[in-house]
């Protein structure tokens, strides 16, 4: 049971440096939490079953490649890569779950145009680099909140957990956040759209 108090950036480094158990570990330890969110976006047993496997199968390439570096993110680093497999997925069956849109999601946030032309391509990477830019003059507590929210695609419970403050600590890092760049977007009267 002593394997319940070892930090995970630790048991990535017993893996890679040839632990097999602290694999085995870190799975059993987030295989819950992945599953489950795994689940909640795909609806079916089977396909997220297959998606939790590829998701560690991702994993392990990685961590045997010497190419992980998420300085002790484990978790969120995971989370990420089932999300992505989890967008191939619907990608190739070209169907999208349904979203509703919020005031802190915003549709256009998962719609891709595979169709891009060059200057609608280099329109969509500019915004990417300005929002990345604005999201760096947050203060660390809100652009963490908002990162694994927007990006990491966590829920609060999830984020509350993982930083060890309240929900409603969360929730409202994540409203200041949004207030700030709105502040920030005005302040310097950025433009996202094309």
């Amino acid at each position: 049971m002593a394997d319940l108090h070892i930090p995970d950036a630790l048991l990535v480094k017993n893996y890679v440096d040839g632990n097999e158990n602290a694999l085995a570990t870190l799975i059993k330890r987030h295989e819950s939490k992945i599953y489950g969110f795994i689940y909640s976006k795909i609806a079916d047993r089977d396909i997220s079953n297959d998606i939790f496997q590829d998701t560690f199968i991702k994993v392990i390439k990685t961590l045997k490649s010497n190419s992980y570096n998420e300085e002790g993110k484990f978790l969120p680093w995971v989370m990420r890569i089932s999300h992505n497999l989890i967008v191939d997925h619907f990608r190739k069956t070209k169907k999208m779950p349904m979203y509703r849109e919020t005031e802190e999601f915003s549709i256009f946030s998962i719609m891709s145009d595979d169709s891009l032309t060059i200057e609608n391509k280099m329109i969509f990477d500019q915004v990417e680099v300005d929002l990345k830019k604005i999201i760096e003059e947050l203060p660390s507590d809100q652009k963490e909140v908002l990162v694994m929210r927007m990006y990491q695609d966590m829920s609060f419970k999830e984020i509350s957990e993982l930083t060890g403050v309240s929900i409603n600590t969360a929730l409202g890092r994540m409203r200041y956040a949004l207030m700030n760049l709105r502040k920030i977007i005005d302040k310097h009267q950025i433009i996202l759209t094309n």
